[in-house]
């Protein structure tokens, strides 16, 4: 009994003593394990329960989930205009590099390589285009920012899975030179607009007129065809009420009166 008790001290105590060196890992979804054997990386762990050797052996995890970082950049146009841009970059770690990252950059690879990279890319494409090409050609823009990112980042195991400018910002007089710009293209729309439509009217009343003008004559033509004063006289007659003026002075005609005939 002696016997068995102390086996069971014993055990007991192996297994604190393993339970407080900790030997296992757990390796969850979305990330990846650098197994470092005395500061040397080794083997690197997918998904899922592992085991090490305490005190020679260290698991570091590292996450390969898209991530996504925003940061803010500040750089010149080809015309020398300040452009405040805030960009949006959705990477993730390559699974099967992760142990060259490490060894090579480390866990500060943001730092090291992605902020550096995305600040430099947008300051070459930036100086390519003027202030108003930044704002017309946004996508082709982007485009270039994205493929110089993905050349870069790729050589030191990283993925871009997305790149979007977020916003430019350029200083306060040229915007209200932008503002003011506008402004005048927009009167100078109106007052062509307003152009073509007096010059329009101009053009409606001319041929009314025509139009006016050619039913006189062909009325004028009608009348001297028709009998001249007789026609006119006979219209007269047509309109005529059959009552003749009340008061009479010395200059009143008398209507359709012929006393010569």
């Amino acid at each position: 009994m002696n016997k068995l008790k102390k086996i069971g001290i014993v055990s007991s105590i192996v297994l604190v003593v393993i339970l407080l060196m900790n030997p296992f890992v757990i390796i969850n979804a979305g990330y990846r394990g650098v197994m470092l054997t005395w500061g040397k990386v080794t083997d690197v762990l997918s998904e899922g329960f592992h085991i090490r050797i305490p005190i020679a052996q260290k698991v570091q995890k590292i996450e390969t989930r898209i991530v996504k970082l925003e940061t803010k950049s500040v750089a010149y146009s080809k015309d020398i205009q300040t452009a405040d841009s805030v960009v949006a970059l959705n990477y993730h770690v390559d699974p099967p590099s992760v142990g060259n990252l490490y060894k090579d950059i480390g866990m500060d690879y943001v730092e090291r390589i992605i902020s550096p990279s995305i600040q430099e890319s947008v300051k070459a494409t930036t100086a390519k285009f003027t202030a108003q090409e930044l704002i017309e050609k946004r996508e082709m823009v982007r485009d270039e920012i994205r493929t110089i990112l993905i050349e870069r980042l790729s050589k030191n195991y990283l993925i871009v899975d997305a790149f979007s400018i977020v916003d430019f910002d350029f200083s306060d007089p040229y915007e209200k030179a932008i503002e003011e710009k506008q402004v005048a293209q927009q009167m100078a729309l109106k007052a062509e607009n307003d152009l073509r439509r007096v010059k329009l009217e101009a053009e409606q009343r001319i041929a009314q007129a025509k139009g006016e003008a050619e039913a006189i004559r062909i009325q004028v033509e009608a009348i001297t065809q028709q009998g001249g004063k007789d026609y006119v006289s006979l219209r007269s007659v047509d309109k005529w009420d059959g009552k003749l003026p009340i008061n009479l002075y010395g200059a009143a005609p008398i209507p359709f009166l012929n006393i010569h005939q």
